[in-house]
């Protein structure tokens, strides 16, 4: 058998020996039916005449109890639930474009004639309702026994034990996560191995910096239920120590060998510890898991807190400690707070929301020493010579690549040791992939530019990619960068790549609370970053995941109808 021909066998023998048919049985035996109901009992309503919506137009509807998003698009009617399944967000009030609708708070995309999840953060896809058109009017039926259940886990297959192949994911984050559902999606039927060396199952990382006293249970994103049911390993307290990419195995800390035919490393990055003396004292905290989160809310309760850094997560606990700690200072090194990510002009405000609220900030310096007695926190000393009474120091500086355990590897790093990789997940050594915080990769809305991004949304695409990579599928990586920050209760939401930008161009104002920064580079918006202008922010994403150009005339207009707002 020649190397094509054991390619083209491993690629069929990927898959489970099931059919269409299987699946929709597979499918109609959904757990959580509301218990008593007979599983095709519906209610059904008239929504609307057939004239009210023109298509490429969608609007919320109400049948019974049920909240429901109505789209006409290529002269055809859908109906889904109106709630975005990520943190269910209106998605009437969200963009709709071709055959996609996109969530107006975090940038979650769904197909409008299926319902099925396009673009993360979400996890799950919307539930689907018939709709009829008689006499002129438009009729939605939806099913009783989906009742307080917005979401809908797409299909997916299970192992077959004839398939002798394995794929082995190197971390339990979201890429990792994401990867193997989309292998079982796809119906991949070989053993899958997830190894993290957390002690929990995959969770939502986004929440620890604003829900800090969170019991890790509600965190999770799958429950170990769903695991077992997809047949999918979960080895949790496990690290890889290293790996044999000409042997196929991977050795981890307690002496286990573990051959694979393909592998996914999303081991991530870790928080940087600081480099003066007093940095190894009690009560210096730094946040990476949730119970790391749940000491930060109880140790700073009452105490006087310093923060370190002042990019997203120190921002945020900082924020969130005010109405607990009896003091909250923050140290940075740069003049205002997120100047190399959301710009001097939002770092601005953002220092004068928390200074309002009696944060103290020293600016332009950095901790030289951190005093202690009795082995725990005392005072920080800054390399200006100030010197600052504390109780507690967290320390949020950026991360480090777990890349260490490839050095001696042929697996290419940049020379940050993060790993590189292509489009479509791909390392320069076969069968392996690589995904997440970890990647340097191309972004093609930033014409190909290799970059290292560490946002949720982006590993999880990555997972996604890596997975149709593995099953012989090129699928390239097109995703726009979005995430979100949550200071007192507002959320700042961004997206795009803005580093290096030129000009900015502001509609609203910043002092009211109210505006949307427009950043451009060579004469073309490559990032928004907005406050209270939703779904703004989810509209130039659209626009920039189109590859639809927004020049600076379109920016600077004050027609803002292309944004779905109001004059500002």
């Amino acid at each position: 058998m020649t190397a094509v021909d054991r390619k083209d066998s491993l690629k069929i023998n990927y898959w489970r020996k099931s059919s269409l048919t299987d699946r929709s049985v597979m499918s109609e035996k959904k757990s959580g039916l509301v218990a008593g109901l007979d599983p095709e009992e519906e209610v059904t309503d008239v929504v609307c005449d057939e004239s009210d919506l023109r298509d490429g137009e969608m609007m919320e509807v109400e049948v019974g109890v049920h909240n429901v998003l109505l789209v006409r698009c290529d002269g055809m009617y859908s109906a889904f639930s109106n709630q975005c399944t990520h943190y269910g967000a209106p998605l009437s009030e969200g963009v709709l474009s071709g055959h996609r609708v996109r969530c107006p708070w975090h940038g979650s995309c769904f197909n409008v004639k299926t319902g099925d999840l396009e673009e993360y953060p979400g996890t799950d896809c919307l539930p689907c309702h018939k709709v009829k058109v008689e006499n002129n009017k438009v009729y939605v039926s939806v099913k009783k026994r989906i009742q307080g259940q917005p979401k809908r886990i797409k299909w997916m297959g299970v192992r077959d034990q004839e398939v002798l192949h394995t794929v082995m994911l190197l971390g339990g984050g979201a890429a990792s996560l994401m990867c193997a559902e989309t292998l079982r999606q796809e119906n991949y039927g070989g053993r899958i191995i997830m190894v993290s060396k957390d002690e929990l199952l995959p969770y939502d990382k986004t929440r620890l910096s604003k829900v800090m006293n969170a019991e890790s249970e509600s965190l999770l994103m799958r429950r170990m239920d769903f695991f077992h049911k997809h047949d999918i390993e979960v080895w949790l307290k496990k690290e890889a120590l290293s790996i044999d990419t000409n042997k196929k195995t991977v050795t981890f800390d307690d002496g286990l060998i573990q051959c694979y035919d393909q592998i996914l490393i999303a081991t991530g990055c870790r928080a940087k510890t600081l480099d003066c003396l007093g940095a190894d004292l009690e009560n210096v905290l730094m946040l990476e898991t949730p119970e790391d989160a749940r000491c930060i809310h109880y140790t700073c309760m009452g105490c006087r807190t310093v923060v370190v850094g002042t990019s997203f997560i120190g921002m945020e606990v900082a924020a969130y400690m005010i109405d607990m700690a009896s003091s909250v200072t923050i140290i940075g090194s740069s003049e205002l707070p997120y100047q190399k990510t959301l710009g001097p002009e939002i770092g601005k405000v953002t220092m004068m929301m928390l200074e309002e609220r009696g944060v103290t900030f020293y600016m332009n310096d950095a901790v030289a020493e951190v005093q202690g007695e009795n082995r725990r926190v005392k005072a920080v000393k800054l390399k200006s010579g100030i010197k600052i009474e504390a109780d507690v120091l967290i320390v949020g500086i950026g991360v480090n690549p777990n890349s260490e355990f490839l050095k001696g590897s042929p697996i290419n790093m940049d020379s940050k040791n993060f790993v590189i990789v292509d489009e479509y997940m791909r390392t320069n050594v076969t069968d392996v992939y690589c995904a997440g915080d970890l990647t340097c990769f191309p972004l093609k809305m930033a014409k190909g530019q290799k970059v290292s991004i560490g946002h949720w949304q982006i590993a999880q695409a990555h997972g996604r990619i890596a997975a149709f990579s593995m099953l012989r599928r090129e699928v390239a990586l097109n995703s726009v960068p979005f995430y979100w920050t949550v200071l007192l209760g507002r959320t700042i939401r961004y997206t795009g790549y803005g580093e290096g930008y030129t000009e900015l161009v502001l509609k609203g104002k910043f002092e009211n609370m109210k505006f949307l920064a427009l950043y451009l580079k060579h004469g073309e918006v490559v990032a928004a970053a907005g406050l209270n202008v939703e779904p703004a922010v989810s509209v130039v994403a659209e626009r920039l995941a189109e590859g639809r150009v927004i020049t600076k005339a379109e920016a600077e207009s004050d027609d803002l109808s292309w944004l779905k707002l109001p004059p500002m």
